[in-house]
């Protein structure tokens, strides 16, 4: 009778799927776990430019909460948030049910669909720019052209014109992303459901309730997910499109610390962005929470 081979030290079966998962981890702690843990650290000095290093506690943190510019830059953060996933979610899903659907030409409709989420964030707010330019943008060319308006509108003068400024070309580009996401999972559902629906005389609104939006729900927390870190830390759009303005009102909590990070101030820099990865750890624990609880009532 043949003895059963040993196992070699080190590679017993309940650590053999650490093995494996060893290189993935080591890249996560170099370039993510470290990152933070350093601008963890950052955050409890006084660290500028022109007055070295030197730990102040929770200074820079109780500074932040008295400090008018930083609650500025959360509440737009949150309102841009609020306000932009949402729309790029049901415009996602809206796209995924289009072309889940058996259209001619629907292959070169999805290449055509990644074409915004494809162009570099920088390129496609630069482009967003030139058509709300006060002078020579195609916003006012388009809407004088149709005698709507007699004078040109200065779309980033205003806080709320400026805010959907900035909206608009981030749902432009990242809706697309959605609609990827959500179409792979329309193709995850079986087609016998559809099939056997329509037997028993759904419309189309009670197979959507019934059926598409239930077994779309995973994929829907992961893409609310996605997109909420995603507008969190939105920059681009705002700092090419606005700079932040006007007066401030469109300065995300990622440009405000990027305007101290560039100034020389890296205490506080960094005191702003752990603020922002803690309001995006606990929206990622809420929705989590909230997927499982919805798992858990069906």
């Amino acid at each position: 009778m043949r003895r059963r081979p040993r196992a070699r030290a080190g590679w017993q079966p309940g650590l053999r799927p650490w093995w494996f998962l060893l290189p993935l981890l080591l890249l996560i702690a170099l370039f993510i776990l470290l990152p933070v843990l350093g601008t963890f650290g950052t955050s409890f000095h006084e660290d500028t430019a022109f007055r070295g290093r030197s730990f102040n506690g929770l200074a820079n943190y109780l500074h932040a909460l008295r400090d008018a510019g930083f609650w500025q830059s959360l509440t737009f953060t949150l309102l841009f948030v609020l306000v932009s996933v949402p729309l790029e979610l049901i415009l996602g899903l809206g796209f995924a049910l289009l072309l889940d659907r058996a259209l001619p030409w629907r292959p070169l409709l999805r290449v055509c669909l990644l074409i915004p989420w494809a162009i570099p964030a920088a390129i496609s707010a630069r482009t967003w720019e030139l058509i709300y330019n006060y002078q020579y943008g195609l916003a006012n060319y388009i809407l004088r052209s149709l005698g709507l308006i007699d004078a040109p509108i200065n779309w980033l003068g205003s806080d709320v014109s400026a805010f959907f400024c900035v909206v608009i070309p981030d749902v432009w580009r990242t809706a697309p992303f959605a609609a990827i996401i959500f179409l792979a999972g329309l193709q995850a559902i079986p087609r016998q459901l559809y099939a056997q629906a329509r037997v028993d005389g759904a419309h189309f609104l009670q197979v959507f309730w019934r059926i598409t939006l239930p077994l779309l729900r995973p994929v829907l927390i992961v893409a609310l997910l996605f997109r909420t870190i995603d507008a969190l830390r939105v920059f681009d759009p705002i700092y090419v499109i606005t700079g932040g303005g006007p007066g401030g009102a469109t300065t995300s909590l990622s440009l405000f610390a990027y305007d101290y990070f560039a100034s020389g101030d890296f205490g506080y820099g960094a005191c702003i962005s752990m603020w922002l990865f803690v309001i995006a750890l606990v929206l990622a624990l809420i929705y989590v929470r909230a997927a499982r609880f919805a798992a858990e009532a069906t």
